[in-house]
């Protein structure tokens, strides 16, 4: 069987759309796309409902260490990076691909493999 890229996709959930088309433009070149498991800033707010700030904030970082843990299955990293944004959670996915030696290709912009 043919070895597959593994691609991680990283960015705000505020992109939802593009998140998708990403998916399905880099299955679609013969890559194994991993994303995110839910959209908290589009569409999936509900699960943050009733949530008191401490479970909020362990929830919140569960969901980082998932997401590292999914960039160290990844041969490289995805960045979503409508109109160039980059907010603090990807940021730290970026370092943490840079220090794993992933590569790493951005949706706007020249930045592969800073």
């Amino acid at each position: 069987m043919k070895k597959y890229n593994v691609i991680t996709l990283c960015g705000s959930t505020r992109f939802k759309d593009e998140f998708m088309q990403a998916q399905k433009e880099l299955t679609l070149k013969g890559n194994i796309v991993i994303s995110v498991g839910l959209f908290g800033h589009s569409g999936d707010s509900e699960v943050w409902e009733g949530m008191d700030e401490g479970t909020l904030t362990k929830t919140k970082q569960m969901l980082d260490d998932i997401h590292k843990a999914k960039i160290d299955m990844s041969d490289e990293i995805f960045v979503i990076n409508v109109g160039g944004y980059i907010g603090e959670s990807t940021k730290s996915e970026i370092e943490y691909a840079k220090a794993h030696n992933k590569k790493i290709t951005y949706l706007e912009g020249d930045k592969v493999n800073e």
